[in-house]
């Protein structure tokens, strides 16, 4: 576990001298936000970032995400500043896992309609962006356990190549109390997906949200605000799994993060 880095960059400039905190893990899976001057705009590798009026910028870095980066800041009198940003590389497990049902593994046809549809549930959920600040107040482990699982490695289930890990596994007694790992809305609770089972999703903010998945049981509905460290559910081993566990993901946007880079070692 990586201690959060916090990198002040000063950029000059004729009349003055502008300072700001990139704040987050700068490689791939990292979550980062820093405080612009209001009224700023910003760039990521010539994409447009949502910032607030006030100044606050949030973006992340995929598991992909190219070591180098260039961010671009307007000013409000129209100076732009750029600032490379060079990511530490990371190198990925590659998890093999055996023993899964062979209708989780590929889906039988008749399915297919209903995991498209669920994966466009999730994703709808995910792009949408509220003006919630939740994720500063940070966050904490939302079950503790074995981590039988970590983001970005490959997956070969039942001998078979899959998509890559986008989440943290946390191996756990069936029945654990699942926690709020950050304070925020309930924007989704269901009870039955193909892949996920019992899932729920938190709106942290700013396009920020964690995902909690295999759920035994399902604590909050959907609108319902909760506080960080708040019950949400139960450990469960629904949809495809071999074992209770939690899946925890942490996302910005549809860019899949690592949620073990914002919280700090776990102790038991």
């Amino acid at each position: 576990m990586k201690t959060l880095f916090v990198f002040l960059i000063l950029i000059l400039s004729i009349r003055h001298v502008v300072a700001f905190e990139i704040k987050g893990q700068l490689q791939p899976g990292g979550l980062i936000h820093a405080q612009l001057e209001p009224g700023s705009s910003a760039t990521l590798n010539g994409t447009r970032l949502s910032v607030s009026e006030d100044g606050l910028l949030v973006f992340g870095f995929g598991r992909d995400a190219s070591v180098d980066q260039v961010l671009e800041i307007k000013e409000p009198d129209g100076s732009i500043k750029r600032q490379k940003l060079t990511l530490q590389k990371r190198n990925y497990k590659v998890q093999k896992i055996y023993g899964l049902p062979k209708n989780k593994v590929i889906p039988p046809i008749a399915q297919r309609e209903r995991i498209a549809s669920e994966r466009r549930l999730i994703s709808t959920t995910r792009n949408k962006k509220t003006n919630r600040r939740d994720f500063l107040g940070g966050f904490s482990w939302p079950v503790k356990g074995r981590i039988s699982g970590v983001f970005g490695s490959q997956r070969i289930l039942n001998g078979v190549p899959r998509s890559p890990h986008y989440g943290l596994d946390i191996a756990a007694p069936e029945g654990t109390p699942v926690l709020a790992a950050s304070s925020g809305v309930i924007s989704l609770a269901h009870e039955n997906m193909f892949f996920t089972g019992k899932t729920i999703l938190i709106d942290h903010g700013f396009g920020v949200s964690t995902i909690y998945v295999h759920l035994s049981e399902i604590s909050v509905e959907v609108g319902q605000s909760v506080e960080r460290g708040q019950l949400v559910g139960q450990v469960g081993m629904t949809g495809r799994a071999t074992g209770p566990h939690l899946h925890w993901g942490l996302s910005w946007g549809q860019v899949r993060l690592d949620p073990q880079l914002v919280v700090p070692p776990m102790i038991n």
